[in-house]
C-alpha cells in the first residue's frame, strides 16, 4: 500500500523539525510533510498553506498548530480526510478574554525583540506548562527554539497567536471529516479543553503539554490508526 500524505504543523517556538520523532516512529506509514509555520497573519498563513498542500492528506497539529490546522480543515474540509489534534484549542471564544491575550502577546512580542531568542526560549521553557520534562526533552526543544528568530517569533505571536485568530468553537460543528484529540495526562488544562471539544479524545499517561517531543511514539500510534 502507497502511504498517504500526513501534514504536520508544530507549536509556538518550533519549527517542522520537532516532528521529527513523530516521523521516524511512523516508519513509512506516511508521506510526512512538516512545514516551518510563517509569521502570519493567520489568513495569509492559510491561503500559503492552502496553495503548497497536497490533493488530500492527514492533518495533524500540535498547540498553536492545531489552532491553525482547525482553521485549515474548517477552509478546505475536502481535502483533510483526518484531523488530529495534540494539546491544542479552538481559541477564546471570549471578545474581551482574545481582546486580553492580543495585548499580552503583543507586550511579550516586543519583549522577544528585546532580550534576543536565546534568553526568550530559556525564559519560555521555565512555564509551569513544561514543568517535569525529562532533560534529553528539554534539550531538544531548546535547540529547537534557537532555529527561530526573536523577530519570526515575535511576529508569529501578533499573527497567529491565540489573540490574533478567531475562535473556532461555534464552527467545530462544521467539521466534516474524523477529529481525533491527543493530550498528555499531566497536562489539565488541555485535557478539559479537548474533552469540551467533545471528539474522541486518547489520553498519554505520564505525559505533559509538548506531546510531539515527550512521547512521540504515542502520537505516532494514534495517527497511524486508520
Amino acid at each position: 500500500m502507497v502511504p498517504g500524505d500526513l501534514v504536520l504543523l508544530h507549536g509556538f517556538t518550533q519549527t517542522g523539525a520537532s516532528w521529527d520523532g513523530v516521523v521516524r516512529e511512523l516508519a513509512g506509514r506516511y508521506r510526512a510533510l512538516a512545514p516551518d509555520l510563517g509569521p502570519g497573519p493567520w489568513e495569509a498563513e492559510l491561503d500559503r498553506l492552502e496553495a503548497q498542500l497536497p490533493a488530500a492528506f492527514t492533518l495533524c497539529g500540535y498547540s498553536m498548530g492545531g489552532r491553525v490546522a482547525l482553521a485549515l480543515a474548517l477552509r478546505i474540509p475536502r481535502r483533510v480526510q483526518r484531523l488530529v489534534l495534540v494539546s491544542a484549542s479552538p481559541g477564546l471564544s471570549d471578545a474581551g478574554e482574545r481582546a486580553a491575550r492580543r495585548a499580552a502577546d503583543e507586550a511579550l512580542a516586543d519583549r522577544i525583540e528585546a532580550i534576543g531568542v536565546d534568553a526568550f526560549a530559556r525564559e519560555w521553557a521555565a512555564q509551569p506548562l513544561f514543568a517535569g520534562q525529562p532533560a534529553e526533552v528539554a534539550a531538544a526543544a531548546h535547540a529547537d527554539r534557537l532555529r527561530r528568530s526573536a523577530g519570526e517569533l515575535a511576529a508569529q505571536l501578533r499573527g497567529l497567536g491565540t489573540g490574533a485568530m478567531p475562535s473556532l468553537w461555534e464552527r467545530l460543528g462544521e467539521l466534516p471529516m474524523p477529529v481525533s484529540a491527543v493530550v498528555g495526562e499531566q497536562d489539565p488544562k488541555f485535557r478539559a479543553i479537548a474533552e469540551r471539544m467533545g471528539f474522541p479524545v486518547a489520553v498519554v499517561p505520564g505525559a505533559g503539554h509538548a506531546l510531539p517531543l515527550e512521547a512521540p511514539a504515542a502520537v505516532a500510534a494514534h495517527l497511524a490508526v486508520p
